[in-house]
């Protein structure tokens, strides 16, 4: 399995009624665009055989939300992409955790789609 979908179905009802919700299969794991844009990723990790979430921030507050609990810069390449980060299971186990998150990729679409 490319993606966890217990963690899927934790990340969906917190983007209901957020705008025009689609999935889509890509990176190796699942995507959801709202209002068509990419807001955040579930993937699953296989050199450290996790589940990870990839969240679009922006780049506002890109560095303070590197300091937060399982952050990291997103990097598929060698080289970060900022405004993207990477977010491992001590990030969002709990479910406030995950409301942070996934909050932070929500105002983040709302700036692409004002």
């Amino acid at each position: 399995m490319a993606y966890s979908e217990y963690l899927a179905d934790r990340v969906r009802p917190r983007l209901k009624g957020k705008g025009e919700l689609e999935e889509k299969k890509m990176m190796g794991g699942l995507t959801f665009m709202v209002n068509g844009k990419m807001c955040i990723c579930i993937m699953f990790d296989k050199k450290s055989e996790e589940d990870k979430l990839m969240v679009r921030v922006g780049k506002l507050n890109y560095e303070e939300l590197l300091n937060k609990p399982g952050s990291r810069p997103m990097d598929f390449t060698g080289k970060p992409l900022r405004g993207f980060v990477f977010i491992g299971p001590d990030g969002f186990d709990t479910e406030d955790d995950l409301d942070f998150w996934v909050d932070k990729a929500l105002e983040f679409n709302r700036l692409l789609n004002a």
